[in-house]
């Protein structure tokens, strides 16, 4: 049995099967070619000795004087020749089995029931490993194409195989034999061959993979990706953002002389990439959002349903709309708003007198009386919506809440800084107006207190006592007084 050992050996030191992976397979194995052999293998016993470099399979039968089945029984003379005069009838025995006795359809079947278990636990290993690497890079290289679809070999002795569907795919890029290929894992499937692996070179999160791993300010949290939205192989507008007013998210991103940024586009294959700076205030993210076009302007036509006009020169009409189109639908994606460009001269042509930016800004605000009141931090316009959520989450959810604590200076959170803070209280203080709604009434109140008072308190005009309206002489003086009503 050394050849066995030394597959056993191969299997658990080379493959990297688990010790109980390969026992389970070698005695499957064995037991299928012993049941191929006698018909059956309820009698099989499958023993490996303790440092699993030999394995052996009996055949456990049960001695008795006139043997009727051979396969499970012995004879008794048989079975005390092989194991000694203290063998009883009734008892039982193992009979070492040898494989090679058995026919050759026999080892055929061991050998494809040993292949079969191997290629399953090969699978599950490989189940394993990669179902928590979903949205993770993978580098493979071509290896063909069917139908659109682009086969890609990951490794693994073929094992792993990729496949990169016609619809993930960027519309522009061409790939040949062996060429090399970073894609994204968007999801997993066991096939008959072995594991295979769908991928996308469409999908934003490849972009932003790419780019944590150019950029440090992105993978240790100073730089924030705020949104992607691609049109895959043509352009790629990125929105970032940093809390820390020394960082330039911008210039982060792009790296000195464009370095970072020019990584990302080799890997995308030249692939126009846009990163903008996002803003709270969306006259100017909308403004940003159409780079690399300069707007002079942006306004709000319409707040509710998220509408807005910006105004370019006429030079850079055509660089604001883009190529069919493309690089203000983009824009639209990235901001969520429907946005139309016009040239100075067609905005001449509008009244453009009801939509100026601080109406408009008003409006999105809900400051106008036709809007519902803000109770809320989260509906703060331009609150950033993480602060609103930590916030949220530690009990300050109503904007009352949030003063009160923010006056007395007790808004401990961790992942909310000062500067959050004091930029909440800004927005309140610019879209927030209070009413007391009680005190008139507790002016009425003390007002009617005090006339009460007033009617119902009366002094001696001699020596100060104090009388009541039914009295007609001092009951300390004793001098007489008369009631007159005032004329006025």
């Amino acid at each position: 049995m050394s050849e066995m050992a030394e597959a056993i050996r191969q299997l658990i030191e080379e493959r990297g099967y688990s010790e109980e992976s390969v026992r389970q397979t070698i005695e499957r194995a064995l037991k299928a070619a012993y049941k191929r052999t006698y018909g059956t293998d309820e009698n099989a016993i499958v023993k490996f000795n303790e440092d699993m470099s030999d394995v052996s399979i009996f055949s456990r039968k049960v001695v008795i004087d006139g043997v009727y089945d051979p396969v499970k029984e012995i004879e008794l003379e048989e079975a005390r020749n092989l194991a000694g005069d203290e063998i009883e009838e009734g008892d039982e025995i193992d009979i070492l089995e040898d494989p090679k006795t058995f026919d050759r359809s026999a080892v055929a079947t061991g050998k494809q029931t040993a292949h079969q278990g191997l290629n399953e636990t090969f699978k599950d290993s490989l189940y394993n490993e990669y179902k928590d690497k979903i949205g993770e890079i993978i580098i493979g290289y071509y290896q063909r194409e069917r139908n659109g679809n682009i086969y890609v070999d990951l490794g693994n002795a073929g094992k792993l195989e990729g496949v990169l569907p016609v619809k993930y795919q960027s519309k522009l890029e061409y790939y040949e034999k062996n060429d090399r290929i970073k894609s994204l894992i968007v999801d997993i499937k066991k096939t008959s061959s072995g594991l295979q692996l769908v991928l996308s070179r469409s999908d934003p999160k490849l972009v932003s993979s790419i780019l944590e791993k150019e950029v440090p300010e992105i993978a240790d949290g100073t730089v924030e990706i705020i949104k992607i939205v691609r049109d895959a192989g043509y352009r790629t507008k990125i929105a970032v953002y940093s809390k820390r007013e020394e960082v330039d998210p911008v210039g982060a991103c792009v790296g000195l002389k464009g370095v970072r940024i020019q990584n990302v586009i080799r890997e995308l294959l030249n692939e126009k990439i846009d990163v903008l700076k996002w803003d709270s205030d969306p006259t100017v993210f909308i403004k940003n959002a159409l780079s690399p076009a300069q707007v002079q302007r942006v306004l709000i036509t319409d707040a509710e349903k998220r509408q807005a006009l910006a105004i370019v020169e006429e030079s850079q009409f055509s660089l604001a709309i883009g190529r069919q189109g493309q690089n203000v639908r983009l824009a639209n994606k990235l901001c969520d708003w429907n946005i139309d460009v016009k040239t100075v001269e067609q905005a001449a042509e509008l009244d453009l007198s009801a939509f100026n930016t601080v109406q408009s800004a008003h409006a999105l605000f809900n400051d106008d009386v036709t809007y519902d009141e803000i109770t809320t931090v989260a509906e703060l316009p331009g609150v950033d919506a993480h602060v609103a959520e930590l916030l949220k989450a530690n009990g300050i959810e109503q904007i009352e809440q949030f003063v009160e604590a923010f006056d007395a200076g007790t808004i401990s959170i961790e992942g909310i800084s000062q500067d959050d803070l004091e930029k909440v209280n800004k927005l309140i203080s610019e879209n927030v107006e209070f009413v007391d709604e009680e005190e008139p009434a507790t002016e009425a109140a003390a007002t009617e207190e005090t006339t009460e008072d007033d009617e119902e308190e009366y002094f001696c005009p001699e020596c100060g006592a104090k009388i009541t309206l039914e009295m007609t002489h001092c009951p300390n003086c004793g001098v007489e007084f008369e009631f007159t009503e005032d004329e006025e």
